[in-house]
């Protein structure tokens, strides 16, 4: 049941109010008021969740330590191609980066599996990286860590990142 309080009288001292319960006018205004209330938070949920465009890159770029000598080593890997370090296989298959007008956001998808002293391999890591978070989807094992630095070669390049234009040549033109 809606109640809705309105004033009819606007000469002077005495307010007058009436009561509506359910009639068709106080429906008609509930409508209008959730209607426009449901635009407005809809408006500003899209404003707020807008994505930031993913820039596609041909190389990921990784720190990889040996807990055993303490020797960090840095590792670029095009995508599609495999990298080994030391039992490890690490073999990058996207690299993503954000425009730098946006907040920093470097994710790569990566496989990563040990070679066993038998020959065989295992898969230790299959998933997404962060190089924001190294410790969120990190490798774990006994010997080695590996996680992403950042990534490079994009595919294109903004218009911020092409530097200046080029002087354009300008040429006298010969009067006939």
């Amino acid at each position: 049941m809606v109640k809705l309080m309105i004033n009819f009288n606007n000469s002077g001292n005495s307010t007058e109010f009436v009561r509506f319960s359910g009639s068709a006018y106080a429906r008609h205004m509930t409508r209008i008021i959730v209607s426009t209330a449901l635009c407005i938070v809809f408006l500003s949920f899209n404003a707020v969740t807008a994505k930031a465009e993913k820039i596609p890159n041909g190389v990921a770029i990784f720190a990889a330590l040996d807990k055993v000598t303490a020797r960090i080593s840095r590792l670029e890997v095009a995508l599609g191609e495999s990298v080994e370090f030391g039992a490890l296989r690490v073999t990058p298959h996207a690299c993503f980066t954000r425009p730098l007008t946006e907040t920093p956001l470097t994710s790569t998808f990566v496989d990563v599996e040990e070679r066993k002293l038998d020959g065989t391999e295992k898969r230790l890591f299959a998933g997404w990286m962060f190089a924001q978070s190294p410790g969120l989807n990190a490798v774990e094992h006994p010997v080695y860590d590996v996680w992403l630095t950042g990534c490079a070669k994009p595919a294109y390049v903004e218009a911020d990142q092409a530097g200046p234009p080029k002087p354009r040549r300008w040429r006298r033109r010969r009067r006939r």
